[in-house]
């Protein structure tokens, strides 16, 4: 079981678009040097709506074989295609990841029959462990605790990513589902409340810029040391609000821009972080000492 603050990772980009290895090597050694317990590779914040099919697959490759084992590699291979999301996870499998994180399928809406099925349908094609991701503010589909509890029986299905920021469904997970079943938060303002809860961890996008004091507040929370996380998550208070200013992974890349650590590239549809939060992301870096 992979603990901790996993960071749900950029993708970098110059500024015509195209991916900065270079730039991902950077944050790759910053994440190692900070106790990072984990790299989530190219799920929402690492812009896996606009890589092509190749990218996505060779971004998570780059990211396994430059750390060689040193952090666990969690790569985004979720799709609202089933027949996609077995490719994905499959060449993630294959390039040696840990663990794969599978959002919900997104747009077309299915059924809680329909999302236990194509989570089933992977869990079968692909001996890995899966992680769920539950986030109905992006896919406007939301995966009910009882079908995430049916899911929890199957062996290779190992957690769920719970970005709903509700602490009564996730304090229901953590008491229903299986002792070995991990629940992660993916909800940067309530992470330390999920981890008292008994969550293990954080798939945080706040870890991207904090990273050393994201991962010593899910520390202190996992150790069950209240007053030392909630001294380290109030140093992180206007770091959460900021980032989701506009879209994620928007402010995020601004913010990592800003600290000379990648280039000011990001993909259309999405644009630049809008001038008008410049000063207010620059205040929450100050903020939390980064």
């Amino acid at each position: 079981m992979i603990i901790g603050s996993i960071v749900a990772l950029v993708t970098p980009m110059h500024a015509d678009g195209s991916v900065d290895w270079k730039a991902l090597e950077r944050l790759l050694d910053l994440h190692l040097e900070s106790g990072t317990a984990a790299i989530g590779a190219v799920g929402t914040t690492g812009e896996s709506a606009t890589l092509d099919a190749s990218e996505h697959c060779e971004v998570i490759k780059h990211c396994i074989d430059y750390l060689a084992g040193r952090l666990p590699v969690v790569a985004g291979t979720g799709s609202n295609s089933t027949r996609e999301a077995i490719y994905f996870t499959e060449a993630a499998a294959n390039a040696g990841a840990d663990a794969c994180l599978l959002v919900t399928p997104y747009y077309n809406r299915p059924t809680q029959r329909g999302l236990f099925e194509h989570y089933r349908a992977v869990a079968e094609a692909v001996d890995i462990p899966q992680i769920l991701y539950n986030v109905p503010a992006r896919t406007a589909v939301d995966l009910a605790n009882d079908t995430v509890v049916r899911l929890a029986e199957l062996d290779n299905i190992v957690g769920l990513k719970d970005a709903t920021g509700e602490m009564d469904r996730a304090r229901e997970l953590v008491q229903r589902c299986r002792k070995d079943f991990a629940i992660y938060s993916g909800d940067d303002p309530t992470a330390r409340q999920l981890m008292l809860l008994g969550g293990k961890g954080s798939i945080s996008v706040t870890a991207n810029v904090a990273p050393l004091l994201v991962a010593q507040m899910c520390q202190s929370a996992l150790a069950g040391d209240e007053d030392a996380a909630a001294l380290a998550d109030e140093k992180l208070v206007d770091l959460n609000e900021v980032l989701f200013l506009e879209p994620n992974p928007v402010p995020v890349k601004w913010a990592l821009f800003e600290r000379g650590l990648i280039e000011d590239g990001i993909r259309l549809p999405l644009t630049a972080l809008d001038d008008q939060y410049h000063a207010r992301v620059r205040e929450a870096l100050e903020a939390a000492g980064v």
